[in-house]
């Protein structure tokens, strides 16, 4: 492979990660020597420090190597990172979230039970957004980890407690089975 196909590659892997990856990962990764994945790593360092029109550099940690903004940037970063976030709620986010709030604590398992689908990425948006949190964990095999939500939740809706969401009665709930079974009939007709 050409060298400049292989800091492409180290590029596009230190991006995705967002994280340091260690030298040795990144040579397997080009099946080279680790010796050469450091050159290439170095000489990509001095590219994008000499190069204005770029945000990036690379950072060395104890062997491990990182993407990371320019120091000099630091500002126009805080400008973004202090306004605040806004997130956008999808049908699947708020199906989720909507079971964990009227279920807490609730296993990930029991989520997928009830949508029929895996909650794994709406469970990590949520956590990210800080509408839910673990809240323990489930004394049965494996040890599960519950949750629940959070005071973000309660502000984001208006409501100062679990106790003032709306009840479900039984018509509703039955009506809510029934869209999710003609949901789930639609997915498995295409």
């Amino acid at each position: 492979m050409e060298r400049e196909k292989m800091k492409a590659v180290l590029e596009s892997v230190l991006f995705t990660m967002g994280e340091s990856v260690e030298l040795t990962r990144l040579a397997q990764v080009l099946d080279i020597k680790p010796k050469e994945a450091e050159e290439l790593l170095k000489e990509m360092k001095e590219e994008y420090d000499n190069d204005e029109t770029r945000g990036i550099t690379l950072m060395e940690l104890e062997g491990a190597y990182q993407m990371c903004s320019k120091t000099e940037l630091y500002e126009w970063l805080i400008k973004i990172a202090a306004s605040p976030r806004k997130y956008t709620l999808t049908d699947s986010l708020l199906e989720t979230l909507s079971i964990i709030a009227y279920k807490q604590p609730v296993t990930k398992l029991e989520i997928d039970k009830i949508r029929g689908v895996s909650c794994e990425h709406a469970v990590n948006r949520l956590l990210e957004f800080d509408l839910i949190m673990e809240v323990g964990r489930l004394d049965a095999p494996g040890r599960p980890l519950l949750f629940g939500t959070t005071e973000q939740f309660l502000r984001s809706f208006g409501v100062t407690s679990i106790e003032e969401l709306p009840r479900l009665n039984s018509d509703h709930l039955e009506e809510f089975r029934a869209q999710a079974e003609k949901e789930v009939q639609l997915k498995l007709d295409i």
